[in-house]
């Protein structure tokens, strides 16, 4: 009996921000995955291990959370005045899906990295010692990210003392500036798709809720979290473990979705899972986080939980802090009102993992607001780097 040999393509597994992904340069694909479509579809579903009905990963790179659940694909940009287009899988863990609508902005992080890493970028942009600046396209939504990655003896520094809660060790910062956030781009319409810094959301089983619908950095629904019975410290063990709390949150998402015109029919839910996201937020509170440190109302602006991929996240997704960042910015928001209300440039804010700062400045443009940029920190480091095995016939 025969049996399809596997198969091995040069891969590199980094760490960027709160996330883990696997990254290839386009160029090392098979040549039928290096365009969108069925087969570069189950290419990555085979790397990271899913559908898997056990949701442990164990024959795959994934790690069986939406954090850690990722692709993304390298290539020399096609766009003027960029270097690299950067193009992101996230892998459902249950379902033979790679939702292709959002961005990962941990990922972001590394995305520059790699691209010093990978030699994609012009070596006379590459400086001995110092910051080199990328400019990443960002092809799923269209956005530009600059990534100021530090280089030391003209290689990518990934050591360093500085610190981002829910990562355990300390590694170099990286700064990213993701470019304006707030134009609604190819979905269509503006900042907020409904026109409402705050809407009334009818969701069927649950109620009418409070809810401010963004699209920056990713499309977000936040919602109050006393008004769906929460006090906005939970940790992932407060949601996660209750079937009932993740339909009730779905049930928001797909509201939302609707609303913000992202689907047409509940059902279109099922295949756009990574956006919208849902956000619940409060106003600063002492809690413990998941590290067990100890995070002081006095030190945060406001509480933020998120769930991503259908469950709590146990940090934050680097674009939905672009989205907190743009609506803390905007006076009259949930987020904003929150956080105290009034005009602010930067806002730090609690998550289950400890505290993160973005910052983001608004203006009012022709009667519509508008954020040109939106900067925080992250860090990214190499695990991996080889080849990744697949069998053969598994695209």
């Amino acid at each position: 009996m025969s049996h399809v040999p596997q198969i091995k393509i040069p891969a590199t597994y980094i760490r960027g921000g709160t996330s883990k992904g696997v990254f290839f340069k386009l160029a090392d694909l098979p040549e039928r995955c290096q365009v969108p479509g069925e087969a570069r579809d189950k290419l990555l579903l085979r790397v990271i291990g899913s559908p898997d009905p056990y949701a442990a990963h164990i024959d795959g790179m994934g790690g069986a959370t939406s954090s850690t659940s990722k692709c993304v694909m390298l290539s020399k940009s096609t766009q003027p005045g960029h270097d690299v287009d950067y193009l992101y899988g996230q892998i459902s863990i249950d379902k033979a899906f790679v939702d292709w609508s959002g961005n990962c902005g941990n990922l972001s992080t590394a995305a520059g990295a790699f691209a010093i890493h990978a030699g994609l970028i012009d070596p006379a942009r590459v400086p001995e010692n110092g910051t080199c600046v990328v400019r990443i396209w960002q092809a799923n939504i269209r956005k530009t990210i600059i990534a100021h990655v530090p280089v030391s003896n003209g290689q990518v520094q990934e050591t360093g003392d500085f610190e981002l809660d829910g990562v355990t060790f300390p590694a170099a910062e990286i700064v990213l500036e993701f470019m304006d956030p707030s134009d609604d781009g190819d979905e269509g319409g503006s900042m907020f798709p409904t026109g409402n810094l705050v809407d009334d959301l009818d969701v069927p089983g649950i109620g009418t809720l409070k809810a401010t619908m963004i699209t920056a950095g990713i499309p977000t629904v936040f919602v109050n979290a006393a008004e769906i019975g929460y006090t906005g410290t939970e940790l992932r063990e407060a949601i996660n473990t209750k079937p009932e709390a993740l339909a009730k949150f779905e049930a928001i998402r797909v509201a939302g979705a609707l609303r913000m015109g992202l689907i047409k029919t509940p059902e279109e839910a099922a295949k756009r899972q990574h956006t919208p996201k849902i956000a619940f937020v409060s106003p600063p509170q002492d809690y413990t986080a998941s590290s067990g440190k100890l995070i002081k109302a006095d030190e945060i602006d406001l509480n933020v939980r998120a769930l991503s991929m259908g469950k709590l996240h146990h940090a934050m997704m680097g674009t939905a802090a672009v989205a907190i960042g743009t609506a803390a910015a905007i006076p009259g928001t949930l987020v904003n009102l929150a956080a105290g209300g009034g005009a602010r440039e930067a806002v730090r804010f609690g998550h289950p993992s400890g505290s993160l700062r973005v910052g983001a400045a608004a203006a009012q443009e022709n009667g519509q607001w508008v954020v040109k940029k939106a900067i925080m920190s992250r860090s990214a480091r190499i695990l991996m780097e080889g080849w990744v095995r697949v069998p053969g016939d598994s695209f």
